[in-house]
């Protein structure tokens, strides 16, 4: 889905978010999205739509300038997408994976680009049984959108253990926090995006594989942070689906503080392979992973990131208003993320 995200100032927010559509007798994924499409239209409304597969269900919130309009707007969203699959005698739930539904069973969404998607990824497309989060953060200026893209490659790392909730796949303890994360790397132009100094050398890239027919178009670039191809947005698209509100809510944040701080202050990146390893204990370990995310500090436990980075967001959270949504980061340490609890 493409949010309808036209910035009215820097880091504006939007998110989008993947739910799973559950048959509330078995709790098994429902390939229903096209019945609640046509209710939805019925309705008048335009908030939700169709993803790869018919159990999929994603919705996106309108444009907010702060966290707290944001929150809003999550609440309602979810409330909107409860009350779509109630009126089918089904409901939604919120995790990067669903913990035993078979992906062999799921069925591809019908329309022309999901019919491409599929003949070109085969089994590997139709095992991606995944939810996720993306945030969208407003940066008009282009050149700065990817300067701070480049920037930002080092904490997806970081945003990715605050989130982590699909511990299992197809009946199995899978033995990572984002099962999702392994799933998603299977397929083309996903993981950390590459280091960009510009737009134009990020249109360059594009172009290139446009041109030599291995890219449709730059909607099937599906990097862990991209710049979206529609709006003047950075879309950061490596968390796994939140199961709690202010668990989108606090990563929302965390996105727009990183932002800010990073194109206001830039650091040296880290090789992309550096960010890749990280990624992967992330996935891996969640809340217990060691990161490196600065090629000027050391590598450290996630709990210590937190705090380090907590006061170096302060001037910018201040600014934004986000000091206690960045801080519901506290929470998730003290309570564990979603996996943590499913696993409980």
């Amino acid at each position: 889905m493409e949010i309808a995200l036209t910035p009215r100032g820097p880091f504006d927010l939007g998110v989008e978010e993947e739910y799973q559509l559950i048959d509330p007798r078995t709790w098994e994924l429902r390939s229903t999205i096209h019945a609640i499409l046509e209710k939805d239209l019925e309705d008048g409304k335009e908030d939700v739509r169709a993803e790869f597969l018919q159990s999929q269900l994603e919705a996106g919130t309108h444009i907010c300038a702060t966290v707290r309009e944001l929150r809003a707007e999550v609440w309602r969203m979810r409330q909107e997408a409860r009350a779509l699959a109630q009126n089918l005698g089904l409901t939604v739930a919120a995790a990067g994976t669903h913990p035993f539904s078979s992906w062999t069973d799921q069925q591809v969404t019908q329309g022309d680009r999901y019919a491409v998607l599929a003949e070109e990824l085969q089994e590997v497309g139709r095992r991606l049984v995944t939810f996720g989060l993306h945030i969208h953060v407003g940066i008009a200026d282009p050149d700065l959108r990817m300067r701070v893209m480049s920037q930002m490659r080092s904490y997806l790392p970081l945003i990715l253990a605050l989130s982590t909730s699909s511990p299992f796949f197809g009946g199995r303890l899978t033995g990572l926090r984002s099962y999702r994360t392994a799933l998603f790397a299977a397929l083309p132009c996903t993981g950390v995006p590459p280091r960009f100094v510009s737009w134009a050398d990020y249109q360059s890239a594009v172009e290139t594989l446009t041109g030599a027919g291995l890219l449709a178009d730059p909607s099937f670039i599906w990097w862990d942070a991209r710049p979206n191809s529609r709006f003047p947005t950075l879309e950061v698209r490596i968390p796994d689906m939140p199961t709690r509100v202010e668990e989108t809510v606090c990563l929302a944040a965390w996105v727009q503080a990183l932002a800010m701080k990073l194109a206001r202050e830039p650091e040296p990146p880290l090789r992309w392979f550096v960010v890749e390893t990280s990624k992967w204990q992330a996935a891996r370990y969640g809340l217990e992973a060691r990161l490196l995310l600065s090629a000027e500090r050391p590598a450290r436990r996630v709990r210590e990131w937190v705090e380090m980075l907590l006061d170096w967001l302060t001037d910018v959270a201040d600014e934004l208003g986000s000091g206690a949504e960045l801080a519901h980061a506290r929470t998730i340490l003290s309570e564990g993320t979603s996996a943590d609890r499913q696993l409980q």
